[in-house]
């Protein structure tokens, strides 16, 4: 049975809650893990490098002088990869970085990211993060409390507007809906802080 502490957002314990062991205490895949971390760098590349060839390159095409008896190496272009100003050969093109991964072994790099916050105690559990005011000292009055003192993901069933605009000034938080959890998330950040409502979604998600 994996069981974890409630607390309430003044960082007092509420009860113990279990979670699902098949999703939060699992044994952590770290090749899967690894794919996972790739394919979401690999999404953020916009693949747009792009150099001119020979045959994109402006002018060169009239031969630069005549094939035979003047002494210089036969040329065919002024734009010819070996001169100034000529085309790029084997240069960056236009291309697609995405990678694939199917649903099995995504929901498994995810349920081990979370097994290795449980590990690790890096998993803080609430049960309200509904928070009344959207002053930015305010969530942080929340974190010390919390004595989150680390970059943090904050995972909430639905997002609010005080949520949002308490930690949208906080360079080390991101607050994201339980939908939009992801491998990458949880893991550049030291702490996942979630709802209990949200720990419902993901575990409905992910059974």
């Amino acid at each position: 049975m994996l069981k974890v502490a409630l607390l309430n957002i003044k960082g007092e314990k509420v009860k113990d809650i279990e979670l699902n062991e098949s999703i939060f205490g699992i044994e952590p895949n770290d090749t899967v893990i690894y794919n996972a971390v790739v394919l979401a760098r690999a999404s953020f590349r916009q693949g747009t490098a792009k150099v001119k060839t020979r045959s994109e390159v402006r002018g060169g095409g009239r031969k630069p002088w005549r094939q035979k008896k003047t002494g210089n190496a036969r040329q065919g272009s002024i734009r010819a990869p070996q001169w100034r100003g000529g085309g790029v050969v084997f240069g960056p093109t236009p291309r697609s970085f995405s990678k694939k991964m199917n649903k099995k072994e995504r929901k498994l790099a995810l349920k081990s990211a979370l097994s290795y916050k449980v590990s690790d105690k890096e998993l803080i559990v609430v049960d309200n993060l509904a928070i009344t005011s959207s002053k930015t000292k305010d969530m942080i009055e929340v974190l010390n409390n919390l004595k989150i003192d680390k970059p943090a993901l904050v995972v909430v069933k639905e997002l609010t507007d005080n949520l949002i605009l308490g930690t949208r000034n906080l360079a080390d938080i991101k607050a994201i809906t339980a939908e939009e959890v992801n491998t990458y998330d949880v893991l550049a950040y030291d702490y996942l802080l979630i709802a209990e409502d949200a720990i419902q979604v993901l575990e409905e998600v992910l059974a």
